[in-house]
This record gives structure tokens, C-alpha cells and sequence, in this order.
């Protein structure tokens, strides 16, 4: 069985009955897909918890293509292509937008997916198009944007096309008419009416750098959890408490708490179980300190969901994809 502990950036042991790497969409026309396939790009978003009973497909496919339009730029980019390194070649070629995205690892066939966000900009708004492969049509498909379902870190794709569609390329459209977004609290030092989307980039970068591990050199899967959306109601009542909460409104009738505070004033950051750790810098992030067990990162999961449950009333769910014998899994520590 191969193993997948390389694959995977949270680097915990675990195998696969078969690991076949596409390098071409059409790789995909000539595969069984009637038993158990698990689709992942560079396995940033990808815990293994156990060995896989079926087979791992390795999106590796490669190709940028950037068309200008008269208002705006279509960018089509094959699922494969890494996402920061996409930031980067646009931003070289004067298309900008992806800037507060910077540095969120992964790869391109992956953002819609999760719709990847960051710093004010969710990837969704960018999407025109995700073309892909519908297993049970054996054919391959185009969805506009309207058909994708994003949402906060959701999409159809998680959804109701969830192991039946398999991402091969996207379409991008970016607005030439570039519009700084600096809402999010240390962008604000930026001025907005002088401000380069280089400067957004780099800021960006010196951010993240600063609160997140580089998975190469201390395993990690970046931003373990969501941060959770709840009934506005409830936040009222927990600011009377925690007055300096932060809170984003998210509709009408929801707000939107950030996960790495609750997990933070649970008394958790720092905090070690086994050879997993809630990292010292940002709470938001578990890293496998070399010896850890899937067995200790189940344990951790459920110790945080727990704990910030019984101070806050507030379930976390995690991000990242758990990945046990029979495929994807959500580990919940509370029973509400």
C-alpha cells in the first residue's frame, strides 16, 4: 500500500490501497470510479487518519492562460497549478485581485472547493466558471458561477457534487478596475487612496508569516476550524460578557465569531496533547510536532470543541478534511 504521509502536510502516517497522479484531464475518462477514490491537490487541507481502503487521485495537472478583455481579465488555470504561486505570476502581469489571498497554500482546483478566504476576499467572487468532471455523466462539465453554491468556506462542490465532480480547471474574472479591499484589521494601517496591490501582497505575506508555521519545516494544515457562524442573539449576550469579542456580521440574523479567540480564551493556545499542539502563535492552527498520532489529533479535536462548548456555547466544526478507512469524516466533540 503506498503511503501517504508525504502527501498530506499534516504529515501524520497512513496508507492508500492505490495512488494514481493525473496529469492530464483525460486521465480521468479511463478510471474504475466504482470503488472508493479520494480526490486532493497538494494535501494542505487534507488530514489522513487512518489508511484510505481505496484510492487517492492526485490532481497534478498543469497550464495558465490570461485573456484582457475590455473591462475586465479571464484567467483560465488548470486544477493543479499551486494557488500562491497563481497570486504571484497575475500580479507580475498587472491582474490584480488575489493579493489578500496570498500564501494560502493549495492548490487551484482546491480553492472553489473550500472557497478559499482571506483578509476581506472570498475566491467565489472571482469564479465565472469550474469545469470538472462528472463521474456519473462519465463526462466533463462546466458550472457557472451561479451553480457553484459558494458560501463562508462552502460550496457545492462539499456539498451535493461532493466525490462526483472532480475539479479540472477555473475560470477567473478579475475586474481591471482594481478596488483595494483593507477591511480587515492590519490592513487597515494601509492607505487606501495610495496603496499598491504589491503592498497588499506583501503585507499580506508579512501577516501570515508571522502566525502561521511554514508546513516544511513544522506540520500543519493551516486554519484547523471554521470560524463559526451563530444566532446574533447569542452574541449579545456574550459580549455583556467578553465585551472585547470579535464579531463579524455575517446576515440579518448571524454573526460571525472568530474560532481562534474562543480556542484562545479556553485557555488552549500552547496547549499539547500527545505529539499534537495548538500552536503558540495562533490558536486557529494544530501542528504535529513530529511524533504525533492520529489517535492524539482525534483527541485534541475533541478536547477543543469541548472546552470552548462549556465556556461559550459555540460548536466548532474543523476545516480541514478528516480523512479516515472509508473517506471524508466530521469528528465532533459536542452533542448539542
Amino acid at each position: 500500500m503506498p503511503s501517504v504521509q508525504s502527501l498530506h502536510t499534516f504529515a501524520l502516517p497512513a496508507h492508500c490501497a492505490a495512488l494514481i497522479t493525473i496529469t492530464h484531464p483525460d486521465n480521468l475518462t479511463e478510471l474504475d470510479f466504482s470503488e472508493p477514490c479520494y480526490v486532493m491537490g497538494e494535501g494542505s487541507n487534507t488530514v489522513f487518519i487512518e489508511d484510505f481502503a481505496g484510492t487517492v487521485l492526485k490532481i497534478a495537472n498543469k497550464g495558465i492562460i490570461v485573456i484582457e478583455q475590455q473591462d475586465v481579465w479571464h484567467v483560465r488555470a488548470a486544477a493543479g497549478e499551486n494557488w500562491h504561486q497563481l497570486v504571484i505570476h497575475l500580479l507580475e502581469l498587472g491582474v490584480f485581485g488575489f493579493e489578500n489571498l496570498a500564501l494560502i497554500p493549495g492548490t487551484v482546483g482546491a480553492a472553489p472547493v473550500q472557497n478559499i478566504g482571506a483578509y476581506g476576499v472570498e475566491v467565489g467572487q472571482f469564479i465565472k466558471s469550474v469545469k470538472g468532471y462528472d463521474i456519473a455523466k462519465a463526462q466533463f462539465v462546466e458550472l457557472a458561477q451561479a451553480e457553484c453554491g459558494f458560501a463562508y468556506r462552502e460550496s457545492v462542490f462539499k456539498q451535493a457534487l461532493k466525490d462526483t465532480f472532480i475539479i479540472t480547471e477555473v475560470l477567473f474574472e478579475l475586474p481591471k478596475q482594481w478596488q483595494p479591499v483593507l477591511s480587515y484589521g492590519p490592513l487597515q494601517s494601509l492607505d487606501k487612496n495610495t496603496v499598491t496591490a504589491q503592498q497588499v501582497f506583501n503585507k499580506v505575506i508579512e501577516i501570515r508569516q508571522s502566525k502561521l508555521p511554514d508546513p516544511k519545516k513544522l506540520a500543519n494544515a493551516g486554519s484547523f476550524f471554521k470560524n463559526p457562524i451563530v444566532g446574533s442573539e447569542q452574541v449579545q449576550t456574550l459580549l455583556k460578557q467578553y465585551p472585547d469579542m470579535p464579531n463579524y456580521p455575517a446576515d440579518a440574523k448571524h454573526t460571525k465569531l472568530a474560532a481562534g479567540w474562543l480556542i484562545e480564551q479556553a485557555g488552549l493556545k500552547g496547549f499539547e496533547l500527545g505529539g499534537i499542539a495548538v500552536y503558540h502563535k495562533q490558536a486557529l492552527v494544530l501542528v504535529n510536532q513530529g511524533a504525533g498520532t492520529a489517535s492524539d489529533l482525534k483527541a485534541m479535536i475533541q478536547h477543543i470543541q469541548q472546552s470552548v462548548w462549556q465556556k461559550f456555547n459555540v460548536q466548532l466544526e474543523h476545516e480541514v478534511r478528516v480523512i479516515a478507512a472509508n473517506g471524508n469524516v466530521q469528528l465532533q466533540g459536542v452533542q448539542a
